[in-house]
């Protein structure tokens, strides 16, 4: 999937595949991770929302591209061939994605040593103590590609 945060002319997204949805506090979420040396980290705490945007298995290189390319150096669109499209609450979205979430923050902090109850989870993960940093969202709207167009 891709995590973006940010309005069309201010965004950037990165690959991720780490994430869960839910229920939590009587509403339906969505929960991101992003380490903190990504780029997309200041657009996430800047912006009230992000979308996760799922694509087909054709996909896989420009997600792969979209994973090991900093959006500091390179337009990850124009690169790729994404086409940048704006959901009706303005933030940004991808046309080539099968399956959007649409998420307004709700909370976000940083996963820590301390809260790992199993030790080698942060040792596997974390060599460099670079803890992820979690954003959980409500899911405000989800939108389905039909013939490559976005609806609700």
């Amino acid at each position: 999937m891709l995590v973006t945060a940010g309005c069309k002319d201010d965004y950037n997204t990165m690959t991720a595949s780490w994430g869960t949805t839910g229920i939590l506090w009587n509403k339906p979420v969505a929960v991101c991770f992003i380490r903190p040396q990504r780029h997309t980290l200041q657009f996430a705490i800047k912006y009230e929302y992000f979308t996760l945007s799922f694509f087909n298995e054709q996909y896989h290189d420009i997600l792969n591209y979209c994973g090991t390319h900093s959006g500091r150096l390179v337009d990850k669109a124009r690169e790729t061939g994404l086409i940048p499209i704006e959901t009706g609450n303005g933030n940004v979205t991808f046309k080539q994605a099968r399956l959007v979430l649409e998420c307004r923050k709700l909370y976000s902090d940083f996963l820590n040593q301390e809260g790992f109850i199993v030790p080698e989870v942060a040792q596997r993960n974390y060599p460099n103590k670079d803890f992820h940093r979690f954003f959980i969202g409500e899911i405000e709207n989800c939108y389905i590609a039909d013939d490559q167009i976005i609806k609700d």
